[in-house]
């Protein structure tokens, strides 16, 4: 009974979850399997950087201070800041880089910093507050994509989605959709919003709506009766805009 007890702890007393590869230093994680379809959360009170691989596995750099937990298809990495631990340096208001596998659905809570997200073949649901929201080359073409912040800009190129919901206060909504999604709402309050769609986008129905700024539409407008394409665009102080690429 003793050695099946130090099996299930690491060196410090603490539960190791199985499938999770401890860091030679106080056993905290550093790499576990994910499999395609599973869904990652992340945590952190400062920002992050996180990068689609093909290796099946969730891993941090050496040095990165994180926590793994979860069973089934669903699993959360922490990214603890705690100013006395130097170990944390980096997660307290910083963006240390976390890998992850392609086809993984992958949520973000940050906080007074950016996420940026580069090759996550996925669902996406990427919040912040004080911090831009920067997405490149992710999604897929039958999720929804969900990108807000609070103080900062939304920004998306080479973005894959069937809906997508992209939401600011303070800053800029600019994304470049290389699908045509069935709905997008694109909102802020003091920024422009600009939405750019494939060159073979279908007509769709369009409100785009500003205070102090100018409208353009240059895509066809969907029949009263087709509502299977929609663009929602609004903003109070700055621009509305899509375009075909």
């Amino acid at each position: 009974m003793p050695l099946l007890a130090l099996a299930a702890c690491d060196h410090g007393g603490e539960r190791t979850v199985p499938g999770a590869v401890p860091a030679g230093h106080g056993g905290e994680f550093k790499q576990a399997a994910l499999a395609e379809g599973g869904r990652l959360v992340i945590t952190t009170q400062g920002g992050v950087r996180v990068v689609g691989t093909d290796d099946g596995s969730v891993s941090v750099d050496d040095g990165t201070l994180a926590r793994w937990d979860g069973d089934g298809g669903t699993h959360t990495l922490d990214l603890p800041c705690d100013e006395g631990d130097d170990r944390a340096g980096d997660n307290c208001g910083g963006m240390p880089l976390v890998h992850v596998p392609r086809g993984v659905a992958l949520t973000v809570r940050a906080h007074d910093a950016g996420i940026d997200v580069s090759d996550v073949r996925g669902e996406l649901s990427l919040s912040t507050v004080n911090g831009d929201v920067t997405v490149q080359d992710s999604g897929v073409k039958g999720a929804r994509q969900h990108l807000v912040t609070r103080n900062g800009s939304v920004r998306a190129t080479g973005l894959a989605a069937r809906e997508v919901g992209a939401e600011t206060v303070n800053g800029d909504v600019d994304l470049l959709c290389t699908t045509s999604p069935d709905a997008l709402d694109g909102v802020t309050r003091n920024g422009s919003v600009r939405v750019t769609l494939p060159a073979g986008a279908p007509p769709y129905a369009t409100d785009a709506s500003t205070v102090n700024g100018r409208s353009t539409v240059d895509i066809p407008a969907a029949g009263s009766s087709d509502h299977r394409h929609r663009l929602t665009l609004r903003t109070v102080n700055g621009d509305t805009e899509v375009h075909r690429g």
